[in-house]
């Protein structure tokens, strides 16, 4: 996993080819760990006796017995395929996001109308968590898919986008890094995300509880419009220059100042997820 961010930004200048896998290992990780750190002694205790079954899930190219593996476990079986050879787990594809158009008032009635979007899986998992009559294995599968999928609600371009695929559509600059397999999705997912976790005090630690309370704030439908308006607000503002619905041009950039703006915004969003995930964690298993 590429973790520095000057070697980060040099490798990137070779190849293009890794940025949403620089997210979807450190900033999922990232999240899960503050998730972990900041749930009660009961849920960590539960979260520790699933993942200990992980084998059940019968992935031994994906594990999934620590928090970390757990948290890009969706991520890693997206290419497996069974016996017949069909995707195993491509039922899940949707899961992962919910495309909310930034520029009509916010809705999840359309995005998640046969509930195969982000926001209405989490809830399904932590209903499988807390059903005692579910099987271990179908717990298991929950929990790593509760893990993950919070932290895909909290990367705006999963809650809101313009018709772009989450902006993967959208080619984009990054301060000075300029390739033709950068788009608007990778900087958020990769290299803005990397930057920011690494920026300022470590992000994994036990917060007050009165910070836990205020972020946590809310439900899961709260959380989405909240990572909407910032797909709104900071994705789609930033890199239009203020005006989110403004036509997209063939490119966009984001300059050395713009991504120093984004890097609080980025950060937030981590600790909210990681936050909101300890929330669910107690709800689902405390």
């Amino acid at each position: 996993m590429i973790r520095p961010v000057a070697f980060l930004a040099a490798a990137a200048l070779v190849s293009v080819a890794a940025p949403a896998s620089a997210y979807w290992e450190f900033g999922h990780e990232t999240i899960a760990k503050i998730g972990y750190a900041n749930a009660s002694p009961k849920a960590r205790a539960g979260v520790r006796r699933l993942l200990a079954h992980a084998d059940l899930l019968d992935t031994p190219e994906c594990k999934a017995s620590t928090i970390e593996g757990a948290s890009t476990w969706a991520d890693c079986v997206k290419p497996l395929k069974g016996a017949d050879g069909k995707p195993r787990f491509g039922y899940a594809y949707t899961w992962h996001f919910q495309d909310v158009n930034v520029c009509a008032p916010f809705s999840l009635s359309e995005a998640c109308k046969d509930g195969n979007c982000v926001s209405a899986q989490i809830e399904r998992d932590v209903k499988t968590l807390r059903d005692r009559h579910a099987s271990t294995k179908d717990k298991v599968q929950a929990l790593v898919f509760l893990i993950h999928f919070t932290g895909d609600l909290h990367q705006p371009l999963h809650a809101g986008e313009k018709g772009d695929k989450g902006g993967n559509d959208v080619k984009a600059t990054y301060g000075t890094l300029i390739s033709p397999r950068l788009n608007l999705h990778s900087i958020w997912d990769g290299y803005l995300a990397e930057r920011a976790i690494t920026t300022g005090p470590t992000l994994v630690r036990r917060y007050p509880a009165a910070v836990r309370a205020k972020v946590a704030a809310g439900t899961v439908t709260d959380w989405s419009r909240e990572s909407w308006q910032v797909a709104h607000d900071s994705v789609y503002a930033s890199a239009l220059h203020g005006d989110a619905c403004a036509p997209t041009p063939p490119r966009v950039t984001l300059s050395e100042d713009d991504i120093k703006k984004l890097v609080p915004i980025a950060r937030l969003e981590v600790e909210r997820g990681g936050l909101r995930l300890a929330k669910l964690l107690d709800k689902a298993l405390g």
